[in-house]
């Protein structure tokens, strides 16, 4: 990512959320968007691709509190490509040198171009993948992450699973060993003296910095480019991983596995992976949170009279519960200790709600016992109290 769009993209609308929205927002706004925009649901389609990764270049950067703060510092002091200062004029944005601000090293001079002699340029190094003293040094860089999707059946999503993802992503070329160079013998790239970046003019003393074009941010070049790679010392790649899903998880929930993702090169940490989780829905339970639900049907005598009802369990024997007499349709029962597995390893309940089944058909003897029991209760009306209530209100 350059400098420039670093600054200039307004990743808090790629997502549509506002400035100050919470991460908890921030990820709900992902989620939703990246489901819709994902490449497996929308074949084909180039512009959903490029729509899919701005929205996941985004949350990197929003997903993440310590580069959110970064971004939104460097908005703040890159308004429109100026800096940002309250001082006089509408807006208060005005250019001017910046010089004395960071130490008065100037561009070219000092350590190296565009460089900063500490203070602030310790932290905008940071930020923009530079630092004061780059000499003709390459720098390690970091792995790619890698974003896959896996699919549960709902038993796998509460209890958990072990399940293989098959992955490409960019890795070091074998060929000639990342080098780019047939005989692993690269030089380093004269215009950016391997820092993989250069300067554009800017204000004042202060310049941004773009990925090195000859050297494509390599900070190398293959004198003898490699048959394989081309050069670029990167190869595609696929590998297959066996990834443990932690009990409990959700539908739609994003797990990051540092250090996962693509291999770094020259040294450089590797980068993350990220496993968006589709859960399947269950033919009889289903889930609020850490407690799951089920709908059991019940006679009607088992609700006038109670009784005790089985009832099924996730993956386990049933358990009984007992039903109080004169139970109505939709009351919900608990069963402690039958739900999902909790971060912390204990369990939820199951929380079961009573469905009064009516029978469709009735023979001789039940429709007269029915009959029998409308002509005891001929004098009692269950609307009594809902017409009195609609009365007085």
């Amino acid at each position: 990512m350059s400098t420039k769009d670093f600054v200039e993209k307004d990743y808090y609308k790629v997502l549509g959320v506002p400035k100050d929205a919470t991460e908890a927002e921030i990820k709900k706004a992902y989620r939703k968007l990246a489901r819709e925009y994902h490449p497996d649901a929308n074949k084909g389609d180039t512009q959903a691709e490029e729509r899919f990764k701005e929205i996941s270049e985004a949350n990197d950067v929003l997903g993440d509190p310590k580069r959110r703060k970064e971004y939104d510092e460097a908005r703040a002091l890159f308004g429109n490509g100026g800096f940002r200062a309250g001082g006089p004029g509408a807006g208060g944005t005005f250019n001017f040198d910046l010089g004395d601000l960071f130490g008065g090293t100037q561009a070219g001079g000092g350590a190296g171009a565009g460089g900063f002699g500490g203070g602030l340029g310790d932290v905008f190094g940071g930020l923009f993948n530079r630092g004061a003293g780059a000499g003709t040094r390459t720098h390690p860089r970091r792995g790619q992450d890698i974003e896959s999707e896996v699919t549960l059946s709902f038993t796998e999503a509460v209890d958990g699973a072990t399940v293989p993802l098959r992955m490409s992503s960019q890795q070091p070329c074998k060929a000639c060993s990342g080098t780019g160079d047939k005989n692993g013998t690269p030089r380093v790239c004269p215009t950016c003296v391997g820092t993989g970046q250069v300067s554009r003019g800017g204000s004042g003393s202060f310049s941004l910095t773009d990925p090195c074009v000859d050297c494509k941010g390599r900070g190398l070049i293959a004198e003898n480019p490699c048959e394989v790679c081309h050069g670029s010392g990167r190869a595609k790649s696929s590998r297959t991983m066996q990834v443990r899903i932690p009990a409990g998880v959700s539908d739609g929930q994003r797990i990051r596995l540092r250090g996962k993702g693509a291999p770094g090169e020259r040294g450089g940490p590797a980068g993350d992976l990220y496993v968006v989780v589709h859960v399947d829905p269950h033919p009889v339970f289903g889930r609020k949170g850490d407690n799951l639900t089920v709908t059991v049907p019940v006679s009607f005598t088992e609700a006038a009279l109670g009784g005790e009802v089985k009832v099924p369990t996730l993956g386990g024997p049933p358990v009984t519960l007992k039903l109080p007499a004169g139970t109505p349709n939709g009351r919900t029962m608990r069963a402690r200790g039958k739900g999902a597995v909790r971060k912390d390893g204990t369990r939820g309940d199951l929380l079961v709600t009573v469905e009064v089944a009516v029978p469709k058909d009735l023979g001789d003897e039940a429709r007269s016992a029915l009959e029998a029991y409308r002509k005891a209760t001929e004098g009692e009306d269950p609307r009594a109290e809902l017409f009195q209530a609609a009365k007085g209100a």
